[in-house]
């Protein structure tokens, strides 16, 4: 006979219920397999999934071997688990209780907290508020390494580099970061993306990790699925592309709670106001969430290399510059506190993609934009992150600097490599998109 998917729901949630009615309690002292507990071998970043069934539901990891396993009834993968291979401590991924097996008592141990803690990362309000105070670095559970929170390195799952570089420039806009370090804010929300973004958050930004590097597994695999694989693993996207789609993604799920709806996060830090000018048209106001600018064409002959100054390029924001594609012109009305500039290094026609070589000249900081756009007050921007692109269009790869605030230092980080590096060097790249953030 055979069983559809919900029989084998249904059969391992009547077990489950069966041993929870039988359940017994114990002490540390009753439990003899704690000692094979290895924290080397754990990692909560991947899909969790059963390992034989490869089914989503009712999972275990096995604390032994970090294997995961569905169930734990005497039918289940995790029990034939622990009787063949004599693996005997499981947690349950979802509700975070630790079994031995095949014995199937729950085990109380205050010694499991970290690894709770570690599937789960938690964070207070109070805690949040001090990341940027004083540097914190942490040790890896083995001790060869150490790490500071925010600034782990994200493994680059095939061709994943642009997601990574997005990642870690979002970690710099605090109160983004900040929101979505507490679940709280957005519980009630139903879009798997926002939570897979914010577990995300909270392992990045996580004091007591076993290791010193987080995989973004899960938030890909969510990514591709809201994306209708327009973002996948194994296929280079544009970081552009995908900054765009994601903070318009989140605020759109966002927007779809009631409760949240007047209190967009995204909203807050990133959307700013363009008024759009014709001469034969009154003129329109829009928002926006990035600003486009318009690198120069280079020169065809020549051997230096083309730089330009981004006050330069930021005067098609200044309401007098005529565009010369559409004879529009464009005036920022409002700024925001963290404003997105993107470089249009890329120019794409019927047989190829050409990649623009100009080097933007730009302040790491006091970036006044006063002086070259007309507003009524100073608005001072500091660089927080800068996404840069190297080599050939299409063939390159990215990487990204980013500004530690509790250090005041700059660090260049690229997948898994993470290294400090001088504010002097984060200006001779070819910056492809960049985060400034308002001066308070």
């Amino acid at each position: 006979m055979t069983m559809n998917r919900q029989d084998v729901k249904n059969t391992t949630n009547d077990e489950e219920q069966q041993l929870i009615k039988k359940q017994k309690v114990v002490e540390t002292s009753s439990c003899p397999y704690l000692d094979t507990v290895n924290r080397h071998v754990l990692d909560f970043d991947f899909e969790k999934c059963c390992s034989v069934s490869l089914s989503n539901l009712n999972v275990y990891a096995c604390l032994v071997c970090g294997k995961y396993f569905q169930g734990r009834g005497h039918k289940s993968h995790a029990y034939t688990h622990s009787l063949e291979a004599g693996h005997h401590v499981f947690i349950n991924l979802r509700s975070e209780k630790v079994y031995c097996l095949p014995d199937g008592y729950e085990i109380i141990d205050p010694s499991l907290d970290d690894i709770r803690r570690v599937l789960n990362p938690r964070f207070n309000t109070d805690l949040v508020l001090q990341l940027d105070e004083n540097p914190q670095w942490s040790r890896v559970c083995d001790g060869s390494q150490y790490y500071l929170p925010g600034l782990v390195g994200l493994n680059n799952i095939k061709e994943t580099d642009f997601v990574n570089v997005v990642i870690q420039s979002l970690m710099r806009v605090t109160p983004f970061r900040n929101f979505f370090l507490i679940p709280e804010n957005y519980k009630d929300c139903k879009s798997v993306l926002v939570h897979r973004f914010g577990e995300l958050t909270r392992k990045i930004w996580h004091a007591k990790n076993f290791k010193g590097h987080v995989s973004p597994h899960e938030f890909l695999q969510e990514v591709m699925k809201a994306s209708r694989l327009r973002f996948r693993i194994g296929v280079q996207s544009d970081p552009v592309e995908f900054m765009s789609w994601l903070l318009n993604t989140i605020q759109a799920d966002l927007k779809s709670n009631s409760r949240i709806r007047n209190n967009n996060i995204v909203h807050q830090c990133f959307q700013g106001e363009l008024e759009v000018l014709k001469d034969d048209a009154d003129a329109s106001r829009m928002p926006f969430l990035m600003l486009g600018l318009d690198l120069p064409a280079p020169p065809l002959c020549n051997d230096t290399i083309p730089q330009v100054s981004l006050f330069n390029i930021f005067k098609k924001f200044d309401g007098e510059t005529e565009s010369e594609v559409a004879r529009v012109r464009y005036r920022v009305t409002r700024l925001p506190r963290y404003l997105i500039l993107h470089m249009r290094r890329f120019t794409k026609n019927d047989f190829f993609v050409e990649k623009n070589p100009t080097i933007v000249n730009f302040p790491v900081k006091n970036l006044e934009l006063k002086d070259y756009i007309p507003l009524p007050t100073s608005n001072k921007y500091d660089l927080a992150a800068n996404i840069v692109h190297d080599g050939k269009p299409g063939d390159g790869s990215y990487r990204v600097f980013v500004h530690c605030k509790s250090e005041e230092v700059w660090y260049e980080m690229q997948d898994l490599r993470v290294a400090e590096t001088l504010p002097e060097m984060v200006g001779i790249s070819e910056a492809y998109m960049q985060i400034y953030e308002k001066q308070q």
